[in-house]
């Protein structure tokens, strides 16, 4: 009679500890010292709190101006990144050429570019489009409208958005392809065995299955995205970072300022971070 023994599967957890005080996570015991000290001060201290009521109107911006380049960046990404397993030879050169130069300029250097170079391109190429539509009776205004289009009308903000995707978008399209090609090839071939074409095999087979394996390293991604969105601080974007360099030089309190603007990016990366780790833990036990 065979005597069987039932393992049971232990479920991860976020912050790993065994019960050893040599094992406990003491780095979230410092921040949490670090968020305590910064509530109190910002509580009790009238520069902290002045400090931390002018970079919450940066905070807003930030979220926006993240999560929209993010957005942009995933479908830029999305595309470049089949275009780098394409069969068509146009499509993947073009596809590998831009994440091969975008990814070897600096993020900073790629915002400039886009807003003051690529931007006047942009609508240039607009009027121009304005002026044939204005011929075509039922589109006169509307062309009109795009005829009279001038640059100063296209906000940084916007230009920041677009700076960032296009830089972001290189990375994706890494992470994409990655992801498509950890799913074994004989799926693709059965499902074009089964009558779909290509692209019905990528929508409906591939992408679904290759979307659970990127889900982690793009929540990684969107971290580093929230970080570097502070480079549009150099656009004079008022996101976080501008309005607390810019309370910085209004009132010379430069510990309150930078202080509190890390703060606020600390605790929204910690909550993003825990967030993509419970989604793989979560993964991981799926599996």
């Amino acid at each position: 009679m065979g005597v069987t023994t039932e393992v049971k599967r232990k479920r991860p957890g976020l912050i790993p500890w065994g019960g050893d005080l040599s094992r406990l996570p003491w780095w979230v015991l410092v921040v949490l010292l670090v968020f305590t000290a910064g509530v109190y001060a910002i509580l009790t201290n009238r520069h902290w709190e002045a400090a931390f009521e002018f970079a919450l109107t940066g905070v807003q911006l930030t979220l926006i101006l993240s999560l929209s380049s993010f957005g942009i960046a995933l479908v830029v990404g999305l595309l470049a990144g089949l275009g780098q397993l394409s069969r068509n030879i146009v499509f993947r050169n073009l596809s590998m050429l831009y994440v091969q130069v975008i990814r070897g300029i600096p993020i900073i250097v790629q915002l400039y570019f886009v807003a003051f170079v690529i931007m006047p391109v942009v609508v240039d190429a607009i009027n121009n489009f304005g002026g044939t539509l204005q011929a075509i009776e039922p589109l006169t205004n509307f062309g009109i409208s795009l005829a009279n289009l001038e640059l100063r009308d296209i906000k940084m903000m916007y230009r920041a958005i677009g700076g960032l995707a296009v830089a972001y978008g290189a990375f994706e399209a890494e992470v994409f392809r990655a992801g498509i090609e950890s799913i074994e090839r004989g799926q693709m071939e059965a499902a074009r065995s089964l009558g779909m074409n290509y692209v019905q095999a990528m929508r409906h087979i591939i992408l679904p299955q290759a979307i659970r394996v990127v889900l982690p390293p793009l929540g990684n991604d969107f971290i580093s995205m929230l970080k570097d969105s502070s480079l549009a601080m150099v656009l004079a974007v008022r996101e976080l970072t501008q309005v607390s360099q810019l309370h910085r030089a209004r009132t010379f309190r430069s510990w309150e300022s930078m202080g509190t603007a890390a703060l606020l990016y600390l605790m929204l990366t910690l909550s993003l971070s825990f967030l993509v780790k419970s989604m793989e833990r979560r993964m991981a036990v799926e599996k």
